[in-house]
């Protein structure tokens, strides 16, 4: 089984150069089907998720060709089962996209309820309310979400929660259903705006989107289209933290600032200097770091996918922090890994952590539990006296290309092992 082993304690030095955002890219592929016409996609993150879902793609009839490992051409003119039912399908969560783009273009669609990290409920009742509201008979029949329509007609909907998987998954049916959608409390996530600039540029009419509101005229048909997708904020999150655990000056590249404001705000209240330069975000962590209270909220507040890189930070901070996850409810099940480092941390109420800060994290055996707290745990590793060793690092390889070669860039001590005699050649060469 392949694991991560550290070695921590160096500060990270250097420039990483972060890659296209996967929770664009998941329903940017799945849209692409609604043409029949051939779509260029460049900027894709070559991520397991990417991977398995073109994978499902193709088991339904979609032609996929990777033209390099970040662009693939794509055309869906020849499907041949609306019904998308299989071990790739079932593997992830972006795969329920494509019960948003094959009810717009075909009017039905049989897709499994989807899998990914095991963070708590992800219902799909605003999905099933906005489908519903577009004119689509909905049920929920031997594990696959069954969605038809004889028509679908634009419709006044309010998103009883601010959804981005519903906010998208509506928004693509509604661009090919007949007169105006106008969807409320609509989601305002950067990969929302994404897909809704991608259909704009296939020949939809989506208006608002970054807005709580977005209008959508409907039109006959889409066509094709050459379109890059923008740069992973979580991803740039991520190595902006890692250099304030390990105390290092590290230079984010291709990324768009705007889109990591209130990260950059509660590194700059923990003591970080981060400085914005064009499409560059430079984080310098040379003083320790203090303490502060964070709340996750939907775009533009502080993402729920940085709690837990966030969380490591603050429990190496001066002074007690306190962390509410208010998206959702099974989020901290990594805390007992940093425990095992050394951390200090009470979680109460399933929803909330109280961290008094140590002086420092000590290496460990830890396990990941998703894909952000995976993550979050190996940079924790990377602080640590000692050496850490992450298990379970299939989930860190779901969102983040490359992830253990980019650290060692900028000097961490990490490796790759698949098996014990590995280990004990990395704990030799390390010392």
């Amino acid at each position: 089984m392949e694991q991560y082993a550290i070695k921590g304690g160096n500060p990270l030095v250097g420039e990483v150069e972060i890659g296209g955002a996967k929770n664009a890219a998941l329903p940017i592929l799945a849209a692409s089907v609604m043409t029949d016409d051939t779509v260029y996609i460049d900027n894709i993150p070559d991520v397991w998720d990417i991977r398995v879902l073109l994978k499902a793609m193709e088991n339904i009839g979609v032609m996929v060709r990777r033209e390099n490992r970040h662009k693939v051409t794509i055309n869906g003119a020849n499907i041949n089962s609306l019904v998308a039912d299989d071990e790739y399908i079932r593997r992830i969560r972006g795969s329920y996209y494509l019960i948003g783009a094959m009810l717009g273009k075909y009017h039905y669609a049989e897709v499994a309820l989807p899998g990914g990290c095991d963070i708590g409920c992800r219902a799909i009742d605003q999905h099933i309310k906005g489908f519903r509201a577009l004119g689509a008979e909905v049920c929920i029949e031997h594990g696959l979400v069954k969605t038809q329509a004889e028509r679908l007609v634009g419709n006044h909907i309010y998103m009883d929660i601010s959804s981005v998987g519903a906010t998208i998954n509506v928004m693509m049916a509604a661009v090919l259903a007949e007169g105006r959608t106008i969807i409320e409390n609509a989601a305002k996530e950067p990969h929302v705006v994404d897909l809704a600039n991608f259909l704009n540029s296939m020949g939809a009419d989506i208006k608002g989107a970054g807005t709580d509101v977005i209008r959508i005229r409907g039109v006959e048909k889409l066509h094709g289209s050459d379109y890059t997708i923008i740069q992973d904020q979580i991803e740039a999150g991520t190595y902006m933290f890692a250099a304030a655990v390990t105390k290092g000056d590290v230079v984010v590249k291709n990324v768009i600032p705007k889109h990591l404001e209130s990260i950059s705000a509660k590194l700059l209240e923990i003591g970080c200097e981060v400085k914005e330069i064009d499409d560059c975000v430079r984080v310098v962590a040379s003083k320790p770091l203090m303490h502060t209270h964070v709340k996750t909220l939907p775009y533009p507040g502080f993402p729920t996918d940085m709690q837990a890189q966030i969380t490591v930070a603050l429990g190496i901070s001066k002074g007690t922090s306190i962390v509410t996850e208010s998206i959702f409810e099974n989020r901290f099940k990594y805390v007992d890994e940093l425990i095992k480092m050394g951390a200090n941390i009470k979680v109460e109420g399933g929803d909330t952590a109280i961290i008094d800060g140590v002086e420092k994290y000590t290496g460990a055996s830890i396990s990941a539990p998703d894909l952000r707290a995976g993550a979050a745990l190996v940079l924790a590793g990377l602080a640590a006296d000692g050496i850490t060793v992450v298990d379970n690092i299939h989930y860190i390889a779901r969102g983040y290309e490359d992830f253990h070669q980019k650290l060692r860039t900028l000097g961490a001590q990490i490796e790759l092992v698949n098996s014990e005699r590995e280990l004990q050649k990395f704990r030799l060469k390390v010392g």
